[in-house]
């Protein structure tokens, strides 16, 4: 995670391609049904997206890794108001 001269945390990806192998649809699901929810658990977590717990576990690990999650105690959370996805297309050189 990288903060700019605004102070607003950032996440980087090499590639688009290990962008989308990060940000699976499931595990947007996660972030989707996580934002502004506080610390839950991953049995709540599972509950919110209607998947097995040892699935979403699966998920919300790699997450965690990518610093889009953050541990806690009692869970894991989403610290963050919102994402915002941007990345440049051009053609081959």
């Amino acid at each position: 995670m990288k903060n700019g001269a605004n102070s607003t945390p950032r996440i980087s990806f090499e590639t688009p391609e290990l962008l989308w192998q990060t940000l699976t649809i499931k595990r947007w699901e996660i972030i989707k049904a996580m934002t502004g929810g506080g610390v839950l658990s991953l049995r709540e977590v599972a509950r919110r997206v209607n998947r097995d717990v040892k699935a979403v576990h699966g998920d919300v690990h790699a997450l965690l890794n990518s610093g889009l999650l953050k541990k806690s105690g009692d869970g894991v959370s989403f610290p963050y108001d919102g994402i915002h996805v941007d990345f440049m297309l051009q053609a081959a050189a």
